[in-house]
């Protein structure tokens, strides 16, 4: 029989687990759920204590009724066919879960609780004592600071709104409201699928994996607590600001109230708590810069990561990459960079799928060396010169998570080495560890068990890159994909660097990918990671992706906000997976579409989920959805992109240097550039690709011609070389790899675009 009770239960920061407590910190008079996990038992009960204000304790023994898992909560962890599908959904059934509902508390009143299970030969368990206390919004309770200054009295905050969480332990939240105006319009908070003007909307602030439908669940992978007020027709200055935490925020952008932006941040539950808020005003790009300046600045990076990337999750042989570049190479479409995700065991992602070696039981790093290496990948340092030769750059997949028995097949022997690896990882104390320091097993769906390692040291980050250092300097690779930041649930979670899972776990997928980007410069190349999970301080490391997409139209949407609103916040090198990765191929039509956009995009790259290599395969490649749609011409489609992508990298290099210069985002929705036209709102869509190029993708199916909104100035049609005076909208047809740009002709002769058109060949 096994008896298990947590009052925050796996941590998940949108669904309850049955072992659970709900909610974790009730109000005083709201009602408690309690949740335990009983398997085996044939009975359970509670034993419910309150002791009032004078000391007074009366004591209840309440039985607890057997539970399904919660349908809407199963749901919200699954975002559709694909592979991870089933496992989220499953994430929050359990063996005997039991739950009973007791009465609120009174203010004052503190409670505490024990359970017991009875199996069905009468053997008893018995869970330690929990406690909980009430909690009430209060006027007073921390110190809440504008730029350093008192927020009462300060012109940004709404009089009267700040109010503090508190039980009789300390102060668990505040929350205070900033003056907007009625028709202001809010962008940022990082990257946001759902919409680009955040308006209207409530939303919070929390590294999380939402496996697809990010859009429809308003989850994020990337989020901050960061955002611009941007004037609306009624005028005004423009200004933005920032909530000084790692820790959850929750924001309800005029949703609640017109002119009241309603900010909501947890705290530490001490006595002495204080938060600070900066504020920066300016146009949009001085709001920006003024904000890495505190934050940390976007380096610049090679002009190789603006050529087309190509991976696949099934690409798992030595002959399978080399066939897919081969087959790159015979259709005369260019790529730049190949990402190679199944290169390895899976289970440290450090040693090579089939390679031989002797176990290391200390753990200490390999040498290329020390590898006789199988059949799946006979030889990759010559695969990697060889590509290298060919002019494709290699990047490796990588996932801060080390196996675990309980994820591993049961026949595992004892000195595996990804044991032998974890058993190094506690000794050597480099693990995030749980409250009681014991060390933390993934609680996620994806790599459960999992150990992770506590990357917020760099003893730590120095001791996990070490392992992956012979593929940087012996086998020449260029860079790490660096996915599944989110993989720390639980506030109670401890690091040694000091913070507490709260405000801890927020940081990692930051510490994760300086991590990887510091190995790379310590072996002389530039610090090419591509991550999908980030926080305030990403900015500084690398590229990213929007993560996991179904092929769909609403997706294409979504990503489109996804990218603007990273850009706002300062990602400078972005893209997602082209016409989405997981699901069946994509038609013709929409993976054309979302070629041509991706062109001209931060980053223009393909990818495809594993499905177990059933055919029909499910690549992404031009000429496997050529194939499944019966239609060749895909092929001819993409190659003509592809070759135009490689006459852009020279302005995407130059604009990128001056984003980096001027934080002016290289993915810039038209507000930056024209913050008092009120029209630029009605075309979310539209954005700066640098200085000069207007984009605005095709994201209706079928669509024949599409209109565009020019703001002030003169544009010329980067296709036709027609001009158009700005402050209209124009219409144009929309061949299916054509996509709309308009290049700014700032001197007003033609002269520049004209220029530029040539260099792409048009």
């Amino acid at each position: 029989m096994v008896l298990r009770h947590r009052p925050s239960g796996i941590g998940h920061p949108y669904a309850t687990s049955a072992d659970q407590r709900t909610p974790v910190l009730p109000l005083v008079g709201e009602p408690i759920r309690l949740g335990v996990e009983a398997a085996g038992a044939a009975e359970v009960h509670v034993t419910w204590e309150v002791a009032d204000a004078d000391g007074a304790v009366r004591t209840a023994r309440l039985p607890l009724e057997p539970v399904a898992p919660d349908a809407a909560d199963a749901a919200a962890l699954a975002g559709g066919e694909g592979h991870l599908a089933e496992a989220q959904a499953a994430q929050l059934a359990a063996d005997g879960a039991f739950a009973v509902r007791v009465d609120g508390l009174a203010d004052g009143e503190r409670a505490r609780y024990r359970f017991t299970a009875v199996a069905a030969d009468g053997a008893t368990e018995e869970t330690d004592w929990f406690t909980v206390h009430p909690a009430t919004w209060r006027p007073e309770g921390g110190r809440l600071t504008i730029d350093g200054r008192p927020a009462d009295g300060h012109p940004r905050v709404v009089p009267g709104s700040v109010a503090w969480l508190t039980t009789a332990e300390g102060v668990h939240r505040v929350r205070f409201a900033l003056r907007i105006a009625a028709d202001a319009h809010v962008v940022g908070f990082g990257e946001r699928y759902d919409a680009v003007d955040q308006r209207g909307r409530r939303l919070d602030a929390v590294v999380f994996e939402q496996y697809k439908s990010q859009g429809r669940f308003g989850r994020t992978y990337l989020p901050m607590p960061f955002a611009h007020v941007l004037p609306g027709e009624s005028g005004g200055e423009g200004w933005g600001f920032h909530v000084r935490t790692s820790r959850r925020t929750w924001f309800d952008v005029g949703a609640s109230a017109p002119t009241e932006l309603r900010v909501e941040v947890a705290l530490g539950g001490t006595r002495d708590e204080a938060l600070d808020v900066g504020t920066y005003t300016g146009a949009p790009h001085e709001v920006l810069d003024a904000f890495l300046a505190e934050v940390g600045r976007p380096a610049e990076l090679p002009d190789w990561v603006f050529r087309l990337w190509a991976s696949g999750n099934e690409w798992n042989t030595q002959r399978i990459v080399m066939e897919r570049m081969d087959t790159h190479a015979a259709l005369d479409i260019p790529v730049g960079v190949v990402v190679i995700e199944a290169w390895s065991d899976e289970q440290g992602i450090m040693l090579w799928r089939d390679a031989r070696y002797a176990p290391r039981p200390d753990g200490s790093p390999f040498a290329a060396g020390d590898f006789t290496w199988g059949e799946a990948w006979p030889d990759p340092r010559a695969m990697v010169d060889e590509l290298h030769a060919r002019g494709i750059k290699v990047v490796l997949w990588q996932i801060p998570l080390l196996k675990t028995r309980a994820d591993l097949p049961p026949d595992t022997p004892d000195d595996a080495q990804v044991l032998l690896e974890g058993a190094a990882m506690v000794a050597g104390d480099h693990c995030v560890r749980e409250a009681d320091g014991t060390p933390y097993h993934n609680r996620g769906w994806w790599f459960p068990k999992a150990l992770m390692p506590d990357l917020s040291v760099q003893r730590t980050r120095d001791w996990w890159t070490a392992k992956r250092r012979y593929l940087v300097e012996e086998l020449g690779i260029d860079g790490f994909k660096t996915d599944g930041g989110e993989h720390a649930w639980g506030d109670d979670l401890g690091y040694a660097d000091g913070r507490r899972g709260d405000e801890g776990n927020n940081l990692y997928p930051v510490h994760y990918a300086r991590a990887f980007g510091d190995l790379l410069r310590s072996a002389g190349k530039a610090p090419v990671t591509f991550s999908r999970a980030g926080f305030t301080g990403s900015q500084a490391h690398g590229l990213f992706w929007a993560g996991d997409e179904d092929s769909t139209w609403e997706a294409f949407r979504w990503t489109l906000n996804a990218g603007i609103t990273a850009a706002s916040c300062g990602i400078v090198y972005w893209g997602w997976d082209l016409a989405g990765f997981s699901g069946p191929v994509p038609d013709a039509e929409l993976y054309v579409r979302a070629a041509a956009a991706a062109a001209f995009m931060p980053v223009m790259q393909y990818h495809s989920e594993f499905h177990h290599h059933r055919r029909p395969l499910r690549d992404r490649t031009p000429w496997n959805v050529a194939e499944q749609s019966g239609d060749p011409t895909v092929v001819d489609d993409f190659r003509r992109l592809a070759h135009l992508r490689e006459r852009l990298v020279p302005y995407l290099a130059e604009q990128a240097r001056r984003t980096v210069a001027t934080s002016r985002p290289l993915m810039r929705g038209l507000f930056f550039d024209w913050p008092d036209d009120p029209q630029v709102w009605a075309w979310p869509a539209e954005y700066l690709l640098g200085d000069d190029l207007l984009v605005h993708p095709v994201t209706e199916p079928g669509a024949t011609t599409w209109r565009t909104y020019l703001p002030a100035g003169r544009w010329v049609d980067l296709w036709s070389g027609g001009a158009h005076d700005g402050g209209a909208v124009v219409e144009r047809e929309v061949p299916r790899a054509v996509v709309p740009v308009y290049v700014r002709d700032a001197a007003g002769d033609g002269s520049a675009p004209d220029a530029l058109r040539r260099a792409l060949g048009l």
